[in-house]
């Protein structure tokens, strides 16, 4: 498959997606399609068992929406330009399988949204994080104000979004940002052997506690609660549910195919 603002690279079960707008990859439409297309391509791929998404050129993972594009927009077209990043973001974020953001470089407005979307966050010890909409006279359209408090809380989400304050990697690890911090020339040897070992769990399994998780942030407990136990007949109905519970009691090593 092709595509026109990302590159797509296969390493054994792990896709990466590279943002390819180099030097600071900032997201327009065309990458909200690509983004799009690859999570729909990668979701029925059966080879593909986790995901990364890193940026061209190490200077930015993405510094936010193409501001030369968006400032000629009406209304009525920015509208669909921020549809079409809830789409790209919101298929990453329920895809079907593992997602990690390998972040170097800044993340500023909707790279750092883009980052959200992915299920763990990497970042390179140059990393750098900020939502500066406000100081442009806008807010956060792809996701921000809404994913950004689910993971840091109301509060720090406002001081972050209000100010629009850039803060290092390591401040970012502090608030629950990111999950680690590494040395830059490090970061893709780490997303990949995060992505790897991900990639050695039954995928049924990872699946089914994704959708429990994505599912419980967004409704009460009780509906939460109901979600998990349903997730979890799944997984155990599963040929690898029945696998793993075997091998456990008999002792070895689990053989899973994913099915």
């Amino acid at each position: 498959m092709s595509y026109e603002a990302i590159q797509v690279t296969r390493e054994g079960k792990v896709a990466v997606i590279t943002l390819n707008r180099p030097p600071m990859n900032p997201l327009n439409s065309a990458v909200f399609r690509d983004l799009a297309k690859a999570a729909d391509e990668f979701s029925t791929d059966a080879r593909v068992k986790a995901v990364i998404i890193t940026g061209a050129g190490g200077k930015a993972f993405a510094a936010g929406a193409d501001v030369s594009e968006m400032a000629t927009l009406t209304p009525v077209e920015v509208y669909s330009f921020c549809q079409g990043s809830k789409i790209a973001f919101s298929k990453l974020e329920n895809l079907n399988k593992p997602v990690i953001a390998a972040v170097s470089g800044v993340a500023f407005g909707g790279g750092c949204e883009l980052a959200l979307a992915c299920d763990f966050r990497i970042a390179a010890d140059n990393a750098k994080f900020a939502f500066p909409e406000t100081g442009l006279g806008i807010i956060p359209g792809g996701g921000g104000t809404q994913r950004l408090p689910r993971l840091v809380g109301a509060t720090k989400a406002k001081e972050l979004i209000f100010l629009g304050d850039i803060i290092d990697a390591v401040t970012a690890e502090r608030i629950g940002l990111v999950n680690k911090v590494v040395p830059a020339d490090a970061l893709m040897e780490e997303a990949m052997r995060m992505a790897n070992k991900l990639a050695e769990k039954p995928l049924v399994a990872i699946q089914m506690a994704k959708a429990a998780i994505n599912l419980g942030g967004n409704v009460d407990l009780t509906s939460g609660l109901e979600a998990e136990i349903q997730n979890f007949v799944i997984a155990f109905a599963s040929a690898d549910g029945k696998e793993g519970l075997s091998a456990f009691v008999e002792k070895r090593k689990p053989n899973y195919t994913d099915k």
